[in-house]
């Protein structure tokens, strides 16, 4: 079994509803995304997948879409005023806990083809939160 890693480092900000403590307040993130993909067999050139093959599908997305950008979820009452004042904002359909981002990240990396097996969310230094694929 073949596996490859790429980590994403972006920042973020979002809060959590539902929450008694100091995150159901806005807040961000130097975040970092770990993005492990596994393979039985490599392709004509002897890769897995070519590490800038990531970057171009997984690394822009994160750029353009999570990277200095609020993560919300659709039901967050303050997500009206953050589109009003032209704020950027990425909406969830699940509370944008690390758990929730790791699994957007995964499934954004499967959509684009790539045989990802796990992504991992460093939410700080010290804090991670994993999304695999089943089994």
């Amino acid at each position: 079994m073949y596996r490859v890693t790429r980590e994403i480092a972006f920042c973020y900000g979002h809060r959590l509803l539902n929450y008694e403590g100091k995150c159901k307040h806005l807040h961000g993130h130097n975040g970092r995304a770990v993005i492990v993909l596994e393979a039985n067999a490599l392709d004509s050139r002897g890769m897995l997948v070519d590490f800038v093959e990531i970057k171009q599908k997984v690394q822009r997305w994160i750029d353009e879409n999570l990277d200095h950008n609020m993560l919300l979820c659709r039901d967050d009452p303050i997500l009206p005023v953050l589109i009003e004042q032209g704020e950027r904002v990425f909406v969830m359909d699940a509370n944008p806990t690390a758990e929730n981002i790791a699994r957007l990240i995964f499934e954004r990396t499967a959509d684009e083809g790539l045989p990802v097996v796990e992504v991992i969310l460093w939410e700080t230094e010290k804090c991670y939160a994993a999304y695999s694929a089943s089994g």
